[in-house]
């Protein structure tokens, strides 16, 4: 009662919303929400792992890491490969939307398909570079200033030739960006699911068998430097693609094309 007569008398505190009246606006904004909670999700764990696991984990006594490891990582492992899968499937339906209006105010809808492909060839090739520079190697090859500067130049690369590919006079800055950003989130779920969970897999199995005394495997050190590698890869990755993500809606520096 007293709320209705506070209102009834400052109607200024009353408050006043309202959904937009177009399906797609309201699909983007539903798209943006769980894009960002499930991403939020995903780099949060990579962090963790990156930040304090990992390096909690080397402090640990043997005897007490291999009774964490294996009851720790199943959980967070299925949130990690959920929420990775979640945030880039998500994004590749807000990405389409992008393309398919950008191909509309170019008059030519076939656009979408070529934008697409070209964008995804152009990241499955860079993915094969940089799994291959995430591989655990010797000599000049394990230097991590060989590593860095090969990813670098392989990213660098890669962006360079789907904004070249995808650039026109009709094409938005949250497209080019995205084109960018989202290339990179392929890449990050590409080792989420084709190189990280695969090795922990196996490491958690082993874990689990050497708690009850089985020792580990001899390829388990290789296993175990592969996925450092990959994850860290992961981790540094992750900073130009949330800028570049960020940049789709909020820094038009790509493009002038209004939205």
């Amino acid at each position: 009662m007293l709320l209705y007569l506070l209102l009834s008398t400052f109607p200024e505190w009353q408050p006043h919303f309202a959904f937009l009246d177009t399906a797609r606006a309201n699909e983007m904004m539903a798209l943006r929400w769980l894009h960002l909670v499930f991403g939020i999700i995903w780099i949060g764990l990579l962090y963790f792992f990156n930040l304090v696991l990992t390096p909690a984990l080397k402090r640990c006594d043997p005897q007490l890491r291999i009774k964490i490891y294996p009851e720790l990582m199943p959980e967070a492992m299925a949130w990690f490969r959920a929420s990775s899968f979640v945030t880039v499937l998500v994004g590749l339906r807000y990405f389409s939307i992008h393309l398919s209006v950008d191909a509309r105010l170019a008059g030519d809808r076939s656009l979408i398909g070529k934008w697409f492909g070209w964008w995804l060839l152009v990241w499955l090739v860079a993915y094969v570079f940089i799994y291959a520079l995430q591989l655990p190697a010797k000599g000049i090859l394990n230097s991590l200033w060989v590593r860095v500067i090969g990813v670098s130049a392989v990213v660098i690369t890669a962006s360079w030739l789907v904004l070249a590919l995808n650039g026109g006079p009709t094409v938005s800055n949250a497209h080019l960006a995205i084109s960018v950003g989202g290339g990179l989130g392929l890449v990050m779920l590409l080792n989420t699911w084709g190189v990280i969970w695969r090795i922990q897999k196996r490491l958690i199995a082993w874990t689990r068998a050497a708690a009850q005394g089985t020792p580990m495997p001899p390829e388990a050190e290789r296993l175990m430097r592969w996925n450092y590698l990959t994850a860290r890869t992961s981790f540094w990755l992750s900073f130009p693609m949330l800028f570049f993500m960020g940049a789709a809606s909020h820094y038009p520096f790509l493009s002038t094309v209004a939205r």
